[in-house]
């Protein structure tokens, strides 16, 4: 199965968000951005050969806006393009209000530019995820949100969205992305157990990019999971965590990448998100 990196270059910068264009003879999208992106998208399959209308279905990882804010809109201009999604987030993309909602509250003025217009998807055109999907096999990678779904070819690539966190090209920091509300690290730690013992060939990441040493990549991931949990358990304030984030970036990446980390997922959002966990487990 041949699989093509497609950049959507995200406000306008690379690196940001990535979807992929996978299948031969029917061609799909894991995953496809937000509808802010949606142009860039249709761009980025032109310059594979093709039109929105050649791609049989979209497969979603989860339904954060970055990764499938544009279902909506690509249905709108592809009547018969199908949506896999899991169960959990199939019933938020057929009314997506309750997810505008929760975005605008945090985005404010910012929705429309950072993520578009949030486009319901009919009901016919949602296919909730089995198994398999196309000749991919689909199973749950919670922790990031209870509702993710990795993907593994008969390649051995894995189509992880955000379970294995934020690396960009060869940069040594990894960002372990865990914004508020559904980081649950007890199922974190066992997605990168699963990950592990599926030994995948390589990881295609949509922020951003094929990582082909799944090996190094968990290690460094668990190392990563672990001290930013471990910060925010022992205290550390939004600002202590957001520098210390800070300093492990500018040490970790080459001059230039840095930016694409930050538009990747806030080092305040996943401080918000490890707070909320440790204050539920401390409220239990």
């Amino acid at each position: 199965m041949s699989a093509t990196v497609i950049d959507l270059l995200h406000q306008g910068r690379p690196n940001v968000i990535a979807c992929y264009l996978v299948g031969d003879g029917e061609p799909s999208l894991v995953d496809c951005g937000p509808a802010s992106c949606a142009s860039t998208l249709v761009a980025g399959l032109a310059d594979a050969g093709l039109e929105l209308t050649d791609v049989r279905r979209v497969i979603l990882t989860h339904i954060h806006l970055d990764h499938a804010g544009a279902a909506g809109t690509l249905v709108r201009r592809h009547p018969g393009l199908e949506v896999h999604v899991s169960e959990i987030g199939l019933p938020h993309l057929a009314d997506p209000a309750r997810l505008e909602r929760s975005a605008r509250r945090l985005y404010g003025d910012d929705f429309e530019r950072l993520w578009g217009e949030l486009v319901p998807v009919p009901t016919e055109n949602l296919y909730p995820l089995g198994d398999r999907v196309a000749d991919l096999e689909a199973f749950p990678t919670p922790g990031h949100a209870w509702h993710h779904v990795s993907f593994i070819g008969p390649d051995g690539a894995c189509y992880v969205g955000d379970a294995t966190g934020v690396r960009v090209g060869a940069s040594s920091f990894l960002a372990p992305a865990s914004p508020p509300p559904e980081i649950d690290l007890e199922a974190w730690w066992a997605t990168l157990d699963e990950l592990e013992r599926r030994a995948p060939t390589r990881f295609a990441l949509s922020h951003f990019g094929l990582v082909q040493d799944p090996v190094e990549h968990l290690a460094l991931m668990r190392e990563r999971l672990a001290a930013w949990a471990e910060r925010v358990r022992s205290g550390a304030s939004e600002q202590e965590f957001v520098e210390a984030a800070e300093e492990e970036l500018r040490g970790g990446t080459k001059p230039g990448v840095a930016d694409s980390y930050v538009w990747a997922g806030s080092f305040e959002q996943s401080y918000a998100g490890l707070k909320r966990y440790w204050d539920k487990k401390a409220a239990a």
